[in-house]
């Protein structure tokens, strides 16, 4: 079967028929609006950043299928901190504050591109990308907070996301 891969970004839960994505899809004999309604529903959660989206589309039988890469765990932060770009001296200047709820929130939604075996193990690594562009976590340094999260914490909100997690 001869599969064709179109490749696109788009702003989440706004993909539009229009150029360059209409005519890529249509090129191959799918139904634009279909497959347009497809891409808004899968990338709805991403709404306000840019995501990648893969259309495998099978040229024989018709047959399409959705891919969505998930954005970057900077631009996420990011968007969450209401920052536009991250700290250049991260140690000394802060671009935002988030809460660890947020950062929870960050790992479920990135589950799939971290190799993290746990929740609290995908909270550490977040804090950690959190750190490293300048974001504090309820105003503390992102380090303290997963030295936190390591002596126990803040497991009661861990168990909270678990399920979350566990069916993400």
């Amino acid at each position: 079967m001869p599969w064709k891969v179109i490749r696109s970004k788009v702003q989440g839960g706004k993909a539009s028929p229009s150029p360059p994505l209409g005519p890529s899809i249509s090129q191959y004999g799918l139904d634009v609006n279909e497959v347009i309604n497809k891409i808004n529903e899968l990338t709805k959660k991403f709404e306000g950043l840019e995501v990648t989206v893969n259309i495998y589309v099978n040229t024989e039988t018709k047959e399409y299928r959705v891919e969505v890469k998930s954005p970057t765990t900077t631009s996420l932060l990011l968007k969450l901190a209401g920052a536009s770009s991250p700290s250049g001296d991260p140690a000394h200047q802060k671009v935002g504050d988030l809460s660890l709820e947020d950062i929870v929130k960050v790992a479920i939604m990135k589950k799939n591109g971290l190799t993290a075996k746990s929740l609290k193990a995908a909270v550490k690594t977040i804090l950690s990308s959190a750190a490293t562009i300048g974001i504090t976590v309820n105003g503390k340094e992102a380090k303290d907070v997963v030295r936190e999260v390591e002596d126990g914490m803040h497991d009661e909100l861990l168990l909270k996301y678990e399920d979350e997690w566990k069916s993400s």
